[in-house]
């Protein structure tokens, strides 16, 4: 039967139908899914690990040799500020040698654990991706130090008790981060050398770093263990870093991201199931007589419920295996149309994505088709003879029950957000409501002013009399044309305010380029240089500061049970004073004028 049916040509809008539905989720399931691991990948290489530990202490053996023995890599780095002195060739022995605020970091062999550091041989030379760490005696610097200080790559620079060779500039550290202490030039020497420095002693402030990286199991057990040991131990200013946790900002940014994908795939699946439902109902329509036919033949309904399962599920293999490989296909063409704003490359896809979009073109035919195929059993022998006798209709509890079933157990898959997946759910059910009930409306009005016009054009009274005669499917399709409208007019909107929150989240005057540590004799002519330039003057004192209590109550980390709430209390933070509100701020509790200090809304909250 199924033979005869593809020759004949009546699984050819069915088929086509659930080739585009599956090859429009996959299409976009691929490309998220891309975009997905890219970005893992690219957020792990933003702490160059794939969880991280941090303290302002030395951390203890345990820490490593638990997770050795878990099967991870592990490396370390040590981080502060410090001056760096010029040593040029050449030079008179007692002249004053000059000198700039850098932050150094030394590091071990094994580091960075995710991601590459880039360096050139020169000033803007060509950049090429590091083998390993410096060698002993050597630094890898950024090249605003060289300028700083004077020098080339080749000459010599003084770090405490040790004098380096200079032998790379540092062009590329994915991990570097944006603490104040970044903000200056970095050196990069190897962790074997900080010894003989002897710049680190009592009352230094040091970074300590412990990166792991390994498999996602043996990482995620890593980090449960190492945050239940550091909560054990009460350790201070001592915490736990992951994928999750890591850059919280582009966190941010890629929940936005994955959420527009999300929504994407469920008005995919929308659209998809308005096509599956109305090809499934054409094909119903074409196999009455047939079922008629069987049932004159002897066939019992179960005969060919099971005749019709096969051939069903022949098709939706088919079509399910077609439409991954048309929207794997599809997703290229997807990142095409990004242009440039991928400037990176994606890995490949993993096989979940296929994986849904073969369940979801079986899920679509069972939900759709199936009460169809319910009806067609039921046709009586009698059609043959009387061709009056149409197709009993299934019982609209368990049609509506299972095409609301798939529909919503296809919107939860796609959008992988039980909340985005219920909400999408439950406003597409109220519009194809409205929409069903504006249709009645109209088909009643236009019978009505058809039927005042008695003398009307002939093609017309036809063409309502047909409409009002088979109204149940008029208004059918009527709605499941107006959702299908609705779901593409909604993604465009939907992509034109991600766009536009995303280019709000950073206004067009927000500064890309920061001048600190600014003496007072420079104050001037720094001024007059920005005036000149006709940029606006926005110059901050700033000083760091601990909170040491609030009113009369000393404030200590013990004090609070949140791990936010002490990591706040044991932090240093950036006070400044000005004369007047900064725009773009709101005073949400108080007074600006009343004198006292301003702390940002959500710090409040948490302390």
């Amino acid at each position: 039967m199924a033979r005869r049916d593809w020759l004949a040509g009546e699984l050819t809008l069915l088929l086509f139908a659930l080739v585009l539905a599956v090859a429009a989720l996959t299409s976009v399931g691929f490309l998220a899914d891309r975009m997905r691991l890219g970005l893992e990948r690219d957020a792990r290489q933003m702490i160059a690990a794939d969880v991280l530990l941090i303290s302002d202490q030395p951390f203890d053996a345990a820490f490593a040799e638990r997770a050795q023995h878990d099967g991870l890599r592990v490396a370390q780095t040590v981080t502060f500020p410090s001056m760096a002195t010029a040593r040029v060739k050449g030079a008179p022995e007692h002249a004053e040698a000059p000198s700039q605020l850098a932050a150094l970091k030394a590091v071990t062999g094994d580091y960075p654990l995710r991601g590459r550091l880039k360096v050139a041989s020169a000033p803007g030379g060509a950049e090429t991706v590091a083998e390993g760490i410096p060698a002993p005696g050597k630094v890898w610097v950024d090249e605003a130090l060289l300028i700083a200080l004077g020098l080339h790559v080749g000459d010599s620079l003084q770090l405490g008790s040790k004098t380096f060779y200079i032998d790379r500039i540092l062009t590329q550290e994915l991990d570097r981060g944006a603490g104040f202490m970044n903000f200056a030039p970095r050196v990069l020497l190897p962790l074997s050398d900080l010894d003989a420095t002897k710049l680190i002693g009592w009352g230094s402030r040091v970074t300590y770093r412990l990166l792991v990286a390994g498999s996602d199991a043996a990482g995620e057990g890593y980090r449960k263990w190492a945050t239940d040991e550091i909560q054990r131990r009460h350790l201070r200013n001592t915490r736990v870093e992951s994928l999750e946790s890591g850059q919280p900002q582009m966190r941010a940014t890629l929940d936005r991201a994955e959420r527009f994908l999300s929504l994407v795939a469920v008005l995919s699946a929308m659209i998809a199931a308005v096509a599956i439902a109305m090809s499934a109902r054409r094909y119903m329509q074409r196999h009455t007589d047939a079922c008629a036919v069987y049932k004159c033949l002897g066939l019992s309904r179960r005969q060919i419920l099971t005749a019709f399962a096969i051939e069903f599920a022949l098709l939706g293999l088919g079509g399910a295996v077609v439409g991954v490989v048309l929207g794997y296909l599809a997703h290229y063409g997807l990142l095409m149309s990004l242009g440039g704003l991928l400037q990176v490359s994606l890995p490949h896809p993993s096989a979940v994505p296929a994986l849904i979009g073969v369940a979801a073109g079986l899920v679509l035919l069972v939900g759709f088709a199936l009460p169809p195929l319910l009806a067609l059993t039921r046709v009586a022998p009698l059609r043959v003879l009387r061709r009056d006798i149409g197709v009993p209709p299934v019982s609209v509890w368990v049609a509506y029950a299972l095409g609301l079933g798939a529909f919503v157990a296809l919107l939860l898959v796609a959008a992988r957000d039980l909340k985005l997946g219920m909400t999408t759910a439950g406003g597409f059910v109220g519009a194809g409501i409205a929409f069903a009930v504006l249709a009645l409306g109209l088909l009643h009005l236009l019978s009505r002013v058809m039927r005042g016009r008695a003398r009307g054009n002939v093609g017309w009274r036809f063409a309502l009399a047909v409409l009002e005669r088979r109204r149940g499917v008029t208004v059918l399709q009527t709605v499941a044309l107006a959702v299908g409208l609705m779901a593409l007019l909604l993604l465009g909107m939907t992509r034109n305010d991600l766009i536009d929150s995303w280019r709000n989240a950073t206004p067009a005057n927000a500064p890309n380029r920061f001048i600190i540590n600014i003496q007072p004799d420079q104050r001037d002519p720094l001024q007059a240089m920005l005036a000149k330039d006709g940029v606006e003057d926005l110059l901050y004192p700033m000083v760091r500061g601990r909170l040491t209590q609030i009113g009369s109550r000393p404030i200590q980390a013990e004090s609070y049970p949140e791990g936010r709430a002490r990591n706040l209390v044991e932090r240093e933070f950036n006070l400044s004073y000005m004369d007047r509100l900064p725009e773009g701020n709101q005073v949400t509790s108080g007074r600006w004028d009343e004198g006292g200090a301003s702390v940002e809304e959500g710090i409040a909250k948490t302390l």
